[in-house]
C-alpha cells in the first residue's frame, strides 16, 4: 500500500500595507487607494483606513510562485484597474466587483509602467524588455508592440486625445509615438542620466521629465494646428515637443516620479529619498503678468544707465509683448510652493482625483516601511492627515507563535509585537517593545513573553494589550525562547553563554486590585559557546542546546548532566525541534543542511541538503514525525522524517522566511517573512503521493526551461533601427501552445467525422445500414460547429500567436469552415479576426496554392457583405439610443449628463439606506451572540 499524505496549501496572507516593488495610485471616486501588497492588490478606504477589498489572482490561473505587482494604473473614466506583474502580464480588474476581467500576455521582462487613456478604452504599458505594448482594455487583446528603446522604459503619456504616446526611458531619451500610423515621429536628447518619469498637466500645454539630473524639464506642447504652421521649418515640421526650460531641484537625490494634479494647479516631483518638492503652476494671465515685470525690470535697470528715448521705446516692446506668450520662461509658470518630509524613504506618490474644500489637494505617499501616509497641501502650509499603520509591522517579522487554543497569532519585530487572530488576519492589539527575537504565550494565553535584542523579557498583558514588566535576562540577545512541558516556567538561551530557566509568579502591587504575573530565575547553566537555540523535550527529560561552535549539546533536564553531543553540521544550528514521542531530534543548520538525529544515543539518521540558502526554522507537526521548515531561499517545505522524504514545496513569500509556527492539530501553520507578511497555510482532505509529486516538480522544471530554450537563449539579438519598429503584441506561453494542440485536435476530429459520414452515406445508397452513430468526443455537435467551439475556447489575447504555430495544412481546413462560421452573427468579428491574420501569415504560399482559391474567392465577397451588416446594425442601434436620449432631454429641463448623474445619485442614497438597515440587524444579531459566547473567550 503506498502511503498518501495530506495537502497544505496558501490560505490567507496578511501584515502588508504597501509593498516596496510597485506605485499607489488612488480609484476614480478619490475615495479609495489602490496599494500593491506582494502579489495582490489591496483596496483601502481611505477616511477609514481598513482594506476593503484584495484582488489577487486565483489559485487556479496563477501557476507557480506568485509573482509581485510591479506597477498599477485606474482609470478614470471607470471602476476598471490595471496591475503589472514581475513575469510581465497585465490583470485588468474591476476593482468595485473585485473580479478579474481578463489577463494579457505580452512582454518578458517585467511591467514597469502602465497608463490609461482618458477615456479608458486603451491600456499603454512599458516594460524591463525595452517594449511598450498598446492593449484595446474593450476588446481585451494586444493591438501592437513599439520597438525603439535601448533599456527598460520608465513612463508613458498619452498626448492628443489619445492619438499620441511619449514615452522614456532608462536609455536618457524621450520618444514620442503616432498610434494611428504606428512610428516613432520624435526622438529627444539632451538628458544626461536615465529618464524616471515624465507627466503632462491635464490641458496638455507643459509636459515635464525627471531624471537623476539637477533640473527638472519642462516641453511644451505643440497643437495640431500649429504642424501646419507655414513659418516652421522643413525639419521641424512634425516635431510635436519642443524644449521650453529648466528649472533646479532642492533635493540631489534622482527624480521618483513627476506628477501633476487634476486641476493641473499643482505639480508634485518625489525623489528617491524622503522628500516631495511641490510646484505651483500658474495660470496663463499670472505667468505673462510675472514675465511683464521681470522684463520690466530688467529694462530699468538698463535704461538707468541709458537715455530717456530708449526707455519709452523699451516701454512699448513690453507692451506689445503682453498679448503674447514671449518671454515667460519656466519659473514664471512652476514656482516652488513646499516641500513635503516624511520619516522614512517615499516609495511613491498618487494626487487624489478629488479636490476638497478649503484645500489645494490631497497626497498620498507610500514609505518603504510599510506605511501609507496622505498629507493636505494648503497654499501656506502641509498637514499630514491619515496615516494606515496598525494592520502590519514596520520591520521583518522575526518571531510568530500561535496560543494553545490556536485563536491568537502573537508576532515580533523590531520596535513592536502585535497580536492578530489568524484565521480572519485582523490584526487585535499593537504593543510597543524592545526587538523581539522570540516569544512565548504563557499557559491560559492572557499573557505573553517576549525575548529581546536587548537581552530583557517583556511581559506582555495581552487583553489590556500592555506590557507589564520587563525583566533584565542576559547580557546579550536573547536568542530562544523554549516551554518546559509541565507549564511551571521557561528556558532562556542568550549569546552570553548562558542558559537560564524561569518560573512563572503572579504578584500583586500595593494599592492595585488585580493580580499580574511575573517571573522568577531559578536555575543557570552557563555554557563556553554562543547558546543560539534550546529545545526541551515533550516528556521533561533532556534539554538540547546549540552553541556557536557548529554543535548541539544535550544535557539532562532535572540534574543539567550532560548528555551528548551532536557532531556534523559545518555551520552553526539556527534551529532545532523535538519530535512529541521524544525519539528524533531535527537541527536546520547556516550550512543549508537538514539532520535527523535519534535521540536515544545522538546517532545522525540522515542528512539532508534542504534549502538553497540557510535553514531558519524547523518544527515538527505534533503527535507524528512530519516536519515543516523554513529557509532564506523563500520556500516552505514539508518533510516525512522516517522516510527522509520531501513531501511539497510552498512557494509564497517574497522575501526570507525567518519563522514558523504549527498549529496543535497540524491542521495549519503560520510563517513570518522579511517582506512583512505573515502567511497561513491550511492542511486540506486533498489526499496526495509522494512519487506523483516528484514528476510533478519534474513537470515544472521542464516548463520553466521551455522559456528560455537554447534557440532562445542563445539566438543574435536582432538590431533595432534608430526611428523604432513595430511588433505582435502577443508572445508565445503555454497556454498558446495548448490552444494551438486543441485546434489541430478537433480539426483531425472533424475531417475523420465527416469521412465518416460519407462513406455511411455510400452504404446507405447501396444497401440497408443501421443508424449512424456520431462521434461521442464531439459532445454532439456538427464538424463544424465542433471546430468553431475549440477556436472560440481561445482567448482573444491569445489568437494570433494560437495561429501562428499552426501548420499551414490545418490552416487551409481552417479556411474551409469560416464560410458556415460567418452565417452566424455574434461570431462574424471572430472570423474575420481568424482570416486576417492567416492570410498575413501564409500569403506567398496560399498565393502558390491553386486549391486555396475555390476557398478563398468566395469568402472575399461574404465577409465584407457579413461586416457591413454587423457596422449597419451597430449603427442602426447607436441611432436609436441618439434618438432616445433627446426624447429624455426633451421631457427634462436639466442636461442629459446631469440627469444620468443625479439618477446615480439617487440610486446610491437608496442602496445605504438599505446596507444600513442590513447593518443594524446585523449588528443585534451580532451583540446577542457576543453576550453568549462572552462568558469562555480568551478577553472575557
Amino acid at each position: 500500500m503506498v502511503k498518501s499524505y495530506l495537502r497544505y496549501e496558501p490560505a490567507a496572507s496578511f501584515g502588508i500595507i504597501v509593498s516596496l516593488d510597485s506605485n499607489i495610485t488612488y480609484d476614480s471616486s478619490g475615495k479609495h487607494l489602490l496599494a500593491p501588497a506582494l502579489d495582490k492588490v489591496g483596496v483601502w478606504n481611505v477616511r477609514q483606513g481598513v482594506c476593503t477589498k484584495t484582488l489577487a489572482p486565483s489559485a487556479a490561473l496563477s501557476r507557480g510562485p506568485s509573482l509581485a505587482v510591479t506597477s498599477i494604473a485606474s482609470s478614470s473614466s471607470s471602476s476598471l484597474i490595471a496591475s503589472g506583474y514581475a513575469d510581465g502580464s497585465i490583470r485588468i480588474w474591476d476593482w468595485e466587483k473585485g473580479t478579474c476581467e481578463t489577463t494579457l500576455n505580452g512582454h518578458k521582462g517585467a511591467t514597469t509602467t502602465l497608463r490609461f487613456n482618458k477615456i479608458g478604452s486603451l491600456l499603454a504599458s512599458g516594460s524591463k524588455d525595452n517594449d511598450i505594448i498598446l492593449w484595446d482594455v474593450v476588446g481585451e487583446s494586444g493591438l501592437f508592440r513599439l520597438r525603439g528603446h535601448r533599456d527598460q522604459v520608465t513612463d508613458l503619456v498619452f498626448l492628443d486625445s489619445g492619438k499620441k504616446l511619449v514615452s522614456t526611458s532608462k536609455d536618457k531619451f524621450l520618444r514620442v509615438w503616432d498610434l494611428e500610423t504606428q512610428h516613432c515621429m520624435q526622438i529627444i536628447s539632451g538628458h544626461h542620466s536615465e529618464i524616471w518619469s515624465i507627466d503632462i498637466d491635464p490641458d496638455e500645454r507643459y509636459l515635464v521629465t525627471g531624471s537623476a539630473d539637477p533640473e527638472l524639464r519642462f516641453y511644451t506642447v505643440k497643437a495640431n494646428d500649429d504642424v501646419n504652421n507655414k513659418d516652421s521649418s522643413t525639419q521641424n515640421k512634425w516635431d510635436v515637443l519642443k524644449l521650453f526650460g529648466e528649472i533646479q531641484r532642492q533635493s540631489k537625490d534622482r527624480v521618483s516620479t513627476v506628477r501633476f494634479n487634476n486641476s493641473g494647479n499643482l505639480l508634485a516631483c518625489q525623489v528617491a529619498g524622503k522628500t516631495v518638492e511641490i510646484f505651483r503652476v500658474l495660470v496663463e494671465a499670472e505667468s505673462k503678468r510675472k514675465a511683464k515685470r521681470r522684463i520690466n525690470r530688467k529694462k530699468e535697470k538698463k535704461s538707468s544707465k541709458a537715455t530717456p528715448e530708449v526707455t519709452e521705446n523699451g516701454v512699448t516692446n513690453v507692451e506689445f509683448d503682453e498679448g503674447s506668450s514671449f518671454g515667460v520662461t519656466v519659473p514664471d509658470v512652476f514656482k516652488l510652493l513646499q516641500t513635503v518630509r516624511a520619516s522614512k524613504k517615499i516609495c511613491s506618490i498618487s494626487f487624489c482625483p478629488v479636490t476638497p474644500k478649503n484645500l489645494m489637494a490631497t497626497l498620498a505617499l507610500s514609505l518603504n516601511n510599510n506605511l501609507i501616509e496622505t498629507y493636505s497641501i494648503d497654499t501656506s502650509s502641509t498637514t499630514k492627515t491619515i496615516a494606515i499603520e496598525l494592520q502590519g509591522h514596520r520591520s521583518d517579522v522575526r518571531s510568530v507563535t500561535l496560543s494553545s487554543d490556536n485563536t491568537l497569532l502573537m508576532s515580533t519585530s523590531h520596535s513592536a509585537v502585535k497580536i492578530w487572530n489568524p484565521s480572519t488576519g485582523s490584526c487585535l492589539r499593537t504593543i510597543d517593545s524592545g526587538y523581539g527575537l522570540c516569544s512565548l504565550f504563557i499557559p491560559g494565553n492572557k499573557f505573553a513573553v517576549v525575548g529581546t535584542k536587548g537581552g530583557t523579557l517583556e511581559i506582555i498583558d495581552i487583553r489590556s494589550g500592555t506590557c507589564v514588566e520587563v525583566v533584565e535576562a542576559h547580557g546579550g540577545s536573547v536568542q530562544s525562547i523554549a516551554e518546559i512541558p509541565d507549564g511551571s516556567g521557561f528556558v532562556t538561551g542568550s549569546t552570553d553563554h548562558d542558559v537560564k530557566f524561569w518560573e512563572y509568579q503572579t504578584t500583586q502591587k500595593p494599592g492595585q486590585d488585580s493580580k499580574h504575573l511575573t517571573v522568577s530565575h531559578v536555575r543557570n547553566m552557563k555554557l563556553n559557546d554562543d547558546v543560539l537555540v534550546v529545545a526541551v523535550s515533550p516528556d521533561s527529560k533532556y534539554i538540547a542546546v546549540a552553541l556557536l561552535d557548529c554543535t548541539v549539546k544535550v544535557f539532562f533536564l532535572d540534574s543539567l548532566k550532560f548528555f551528548l553531543t551532536l557532531y556534523g553540521h559545518k555551520l552553526p544550528v539556527l534551529c532545532m525541534d523535538i519530535s512529541s514521542d521524544g525519539d528524533l531530534i531535527v537541527s536546520g543548520s547556516a550550512d543549508k543542511n537538514l539532520k535527523i538525529w535519534g535521540l536515544d544515543f545522538g546517532d545522525c539518521h540522515k542528512s539532508i541538503f534542504a534549502h538553497a540558502d540557510s535553514v531558519m526554522a524547523v518544527k515538527f507537526v505534533r503527535h507524528t514525525h512530519y516536519m515543516f521548515s523554513v529557509g532564506k531561499d523563500r520556500l516552505v517545505k514539508y518533510w516525512d522524517a522516517d522516510k527522509f522524504e520531501l513531501l511539497l514545496t510552498l512557494e509564497g513569500h517574497h522575501a526570507e522566511v525567518w519563522c514558523l509556527s504549527i498549529s496543535n492539530r497540524g491542521d495549519f501553520i503560520v510563517t513570518g517573512s522579511h517582506d512583512r507578511s505573515i502567511r497561513r497555510w491550511d492542511r486540506t482532505e486533498e489526499p496526495f503521493f509522494i512519487e506523483e509529486e516528484k514528476e510533478k516538480r519534474l513537470e515544472e522544471m521542464f516548463e520553466s526551461d521551455l522559456d528560455n530554450a537554447l534557440e532562445n537563449r542563445y539566438a543574435p539579438k536582432e538590431e533595432l533601427p534608430e526611428e523604432g519598429a513595430v511588433a505582435l503584441a502577443g508572445k508565445k506561453t503555454q497556454e498558446t501552445l495548448t490552444a494551438t494542440d486543441s485546434i489541430i485536435e478537433s480539426l483531425d476530429i472533424a475531417e475523420a467525422e465527416l469521412k465518416r459520414f460519407a462513406e455511411y452515406e455510400e452504404d446507405k445508397a447501396g444497401a440497408k445500414v443501421g443508424e449512424f452513430r456520431p462521434n461521442i468526443l464531439m459532445l454532439g455537435l456538427s464538424a463544424s460547429d465542433y471546430v468553431l467551439r475549440s477556436i472560440s475556447k481561445v482567448h482573444t489575447n491569445d489568437l494570433e500567436q494560437t495561429l501562428l504555430a499552426l501548420p499551414f495544412s490545418d490552416a487551409l481546413k481552417l479556411f474551409s469552415y469560416l464560410k458556415d462560421w460567418s452565417l452566424n452573427p455574434d461570431k462574424v468579428e471572430l472570423v474575420c479576426r481568424v482570416a486576417t491574420v492567416l492570410l498575413q501569415l501564409h500569403h506567398n504560399q496560399l498565393i502558390a496554392t491553386p486549391a486555396a482559391r475555390p476557398i478563398l474567392t468566395p469568402l472575399r465577397d461574404l465577409l465584407h457583405k457579413r461586416v457591413k451588416e454587423c457596422k449597419d446594425t451597430i449603427g442602426f442601434n447607436l441611432a436609436a439610443m441618439d434618438h432616445l436620449k433627446q426624447l429624455m432631454v426633451l421631457k427634462s429641463d436639466a442636461l442629459f449628463r446631469d440627469a444620468k448623474t443625479k439618477l446615480q445619485q439617487i440610486r446610491l442614497q437608496h442602496s445605504k439606506r438599505i446596507e444600513a438597515r442590513a447593518d443594524t440587524k446585523e449588528e443585534r444579531k451580532k451583540k446577542k451572540k457576543q453576550k453568549q459566547s462572552n462568558d469562555g473567550h480568551v478577553w472575557s
